[in-house]
């Protein structure tokens, strides 16, 4: 084993406490600190990864460089830390069981009937401590979702339970998230929940070294003591987390409440000098905004934001680099048709037209696509909105009303969106998409190359389908330009209406590399050029 320390983080209670965020928050003061630190997410669920997930089911699919498909809690550890994640920081049960049975298919077991104890519980922890034997971190912060009690979380405590006792109590640590509800007719909080979940914990073996509790109000000194009493845990390890008004906030409130230092000392650790200065000034101005725009985003997901998390995550980034509030006005692209469009749009001073998969609301995003054209509204269209925006050139500036994507129409007699050449072969839905970094060459003097201030670039992709070379000259000679094509592949990434103030269609995820110290470009210069439109009117 290396020196390598571990923190588990396990949720109780109820399920969407933000065990993400308290990891990311950690890990944030930690490497605050001058350590080195990562964070992994072990999902239980069957999936293999969640790229064949419905928004719905488990919002958006977050998407790495190396081409992993993840959970969305990456994209919070990304944007807390600043650094890249990879395959190996998301792990799942279907990945879990589809490692063991392929290497009991090979022999590797000799023999032995395989048992989720040892065989399922060793392979997660090797896949924990895979980060860890790099020797790249000091702290390696293991986020075990859903909640104690759970089923499909049982292998993954009886894992950390084993782990803990093989590396000992000070290298390896587990903090538990919990609820503290607050009764309106008794006027008071309660712990039972709290202490229920605990021994639930305790039932399987694993002991909470740390106690974050959710609350909506002030947790007293006397409520502190009788969790610490009854839950097995030193007072100053009852960490209170109560609902702030941003998921930035959190570090700060953590800080405020000593988690580091109880984290730092369970791990015999020093706590060092602390540098959030980059992090208070960035808070400082998404909380005093100078300006304030209205982004209307566009999609078929709206309902549940989780779906385009990194979306307005990025959006919160933007503005807080041009110093304004950013207003997000969702808006239903099915339910959206020329007949509303205006009314609808009315009070927008730039639009994103979102990612998604399938013909459900295409036609709405295309009739919104048109309108912004004609309006000098600042527009971004991200992967399908990119593709959507083709659709709407070819059919309205050049003249065939019957273009598509032949993901939405086989048949189409003008397949301006064709399924890429690599796809056409491909029967299986998960992982099989083009995914991860690619790079890009931009064309000079382009909205692109003046917001990304270089030349080549490299954008994470999830999609099947592309714009097809075969109408590029017709398309570029009627007004809509390609900037931004694959240096190998000659996939066109990005497109611009060089006639509109802001008109940029980009096929890769910009989305996905926005962090809170380096917010994207492309989503800075949109907020800018939003501004400016609303100045204009």
């Amino acid at each position: 084993m290396s020196n390598t320390k571990y923190i588990f983080v396990t949720g109780g209670v109820t399920s969407s406490l933000g065990k993400g965020i308290i990891a990311a928050s950690l890990a944030k003061l930690l490497q605050a600190q001058n350590y080195r630190v990562t964070i992994q997410k072990f999902d239980p669920y069957i999936n293999v990864d969640p790229g064949t997930l419905n928004p719905y089911e488990h919002g958006e699919c977050f998407v790495t460089d190396d081409g992993a498909e993840t959970d969305l809690d990456l994209g919070h550890y990304e944007r807390f830390l600043n650094v890249s994640t990879s395959q190996a920081n998301n792990v799942t049960t279907g990945r879990v069981y589809q490692s063991v049975i392929e290497k009991e298919r090979k022999g590797v077991f000799l023999g032995k009937t395989v048992q989720v104890v040892p065989h399922i519980t060793n392979e997660i922890k090797e896949r924990i401590c895979l980060l860890g034997e790099t020797g790249e971190y000091d702290i390696v912060i293991t986020e075990i979702g859903g909640t104690v009690g759970d089923i499909e979380s049982l292998p993954y405590i009886e894992a950390v339970r084993q782990l803990i006792w093989e590396l000992g109590d000070d290298n390896a640590m587990v903090i538990h998230l919990t609820l503290i509800p607050y009764l309106s007719a008794a006027g008071e909080l309660k712990t039972k929940p709290t202490q229920h979940s605990v021994k639930t914990l305790m039932e399987s073996g694993v002991k909470a070294n740390v106690l974050v509790c959710r609350t909506e109000h002030e947790i007293s000194d006397e409520i502190r003591k009788k969790l610490a009493l009854f839950c097995n845990v030193k007072k100053e390890s009852v960490i209170q987390s109560i609902d702030a008004q941003t998921i930035y906030d959190v570090p700060l409130l953590m800080l405020d409440e000593g988690l580091d230092k109880v984290v730092l000392n369970t791990l015999k650790l020093q706590s060092k000098p602390i540098d959030l200065i980059d992090w208070k000034k960035f808070l400082q101005k998404h909380k005093n905004p100078k300006e304030q725009v209205t982004i209307g985003l566009i999609g078929k997901y709206v309902e549940l934001q989780d779906s385009y998390k990194s979306i307005l995550e990025s959006l919160i980034h933007a503005g807080a680099e041009n110093e304004t509030k950013v207003v997000v006005k969702s808006i239903h692209s099915e339910f959206l048709s020329s007949d509303d469009i205006s009314e609808k749009l009315t009070d927008i001073d730039g639009v994103i037209v979102a990612p998604g998969f399938g013909g459900r609301g295409t036609e709405g995003k295309i009739d919104a696509i048109k309108f912004v054209r004609k309006n000098n509204i600042p527009f971004f269209g991200i992967c399908l909105g990119m593709q959507m925006a083709v659709i709407e050139h070819v059919r309205n500036q050049l003249g065939l009303k019957e273009a598509n994507s032949i993901e939405m129409d086989e048949d189409c007699k003008y397949p301006v969106i064709t399924i890429m050449e690599e796809q056409k072969t491909i029967t299986d839905k998960g992982g099989t998409m083009r995914l991860g970094a690619w790079d890009c060459e931009l064309s000079e003097g382009s909205l692109a190359h003046k917001a990304y201030g270089k030349f080549t670039i490299s954008e994470r992709h999830r999609h099947r389908y592309e714009f097809n070379n075969e109408y590029r000259e017709a398309i570029e000679s009627s007004g809509l330009k390609a900037t931004g094509i694959n240096p190998k592949t000659g996939l066109i990434e990005i497109v611009e209406n060089p006639n509109h103030p802001w008109f940029v269609g980009v096929q890769y995820h910009p989305e996905y590399k926005s962090t809170v110290l380096n917010p994207h470009p492309l989503f800075v210069d949109f907020i800018k050029a939003s501004l400016q439109n609303k100045h204009s009117k």
